[in-house]
């Protein structure tokens, strides 16, 4: 009997191998679908602040922050982040959202608009926003830290600082898993309503108020 030659006896046991390899280099790049995530607007005090057109500026955001996978905690030099658990809509823009929508349910008697949309206003107020922090410290506790300013017509008075902590509903947030990292987003969504809380005030006791 004629053995076929060492070229062929390759031929035939090359194939199945490379298919093989094929197959395992597809599965080890697979991933799966990330968990999508967003921040919401939370109740607070209304105020009967007189009607005005109030403009959100967009947040701008330490750049930390600005990726789509979720910063969990940015403490002990070290940045902690959930893979598989991403912001449904860039960072930036979504703080701004909710804060305008923050805003509005505080004060109904306004208008308040996110200058991301695209309507063209002249506001009677802006709202900038400058973030720092907002993201767990090495305790566990949701930190936002920020300046904000609030330029009108009559300039623009000095900016005022802000800084919240908040413990998530849900304690041992370092394994990143569903529930911990809602949880985080809640606590969140729970500060930036304490940030419009003080705007809010600000804005109801007009350019020279404090309260």
């Amino acid at each position: 009997m004629t053995l076929p030659d060492p070229p062929a006896r390759l031929k035939l046991t090359r194939r199945p191998v490379l298919a093989l390899l094929g197959a395992g280099l597809l599965a080890g790049c697979a991933s799966p679908t990330p968990t999508l995530y967003s921040l919401a607007p939370v109740p607070g005090p209304i105020l009967g602040a007189r009607a005005r057109i109030i403009l959100v500026r967009e947040v701008s955001l330490a750049r930390y922050l600005e990726r789509s996978p979720i910063v969990l905690s940015s403490a002990d030099y070290r940045l902690d982040v959930a893979p598989n658990n991403w912001w449904g809509e860039p960072l930036a823009p979504m703080v701004t959202r909710v804060l305008a929508a923050d805003l509005a349910l505080r004060l109904p008697a306004s208008t308040v608009l996110a200058e991301t949309i695209a309507i063209t206003v002249t506001p009677d107020l802006s709202v900038e926003l400058s973030v720092q922090q907002f993201d767990r410290d090495s305790t566990g506790a949701v930190v936002l830290a920020a300046a904000f300013a609030l330029p009108g017509p009559r300039g623009t008075p000095p900016p005022e600082t802000f800084r919240t902590s908040i413990m998530p509903a849900t304690r041992g947030l370092a394994g990143g898993g569903a529930a911990q990292v809602g949880a985080q987003v809640a606590a969140m969504s729970a500060a930036l309503g304490q940030l419009a809380d003080v705007i809010a005030r600000r804005i109801a006791a007009g350019p020279s108020g404090r309260s």
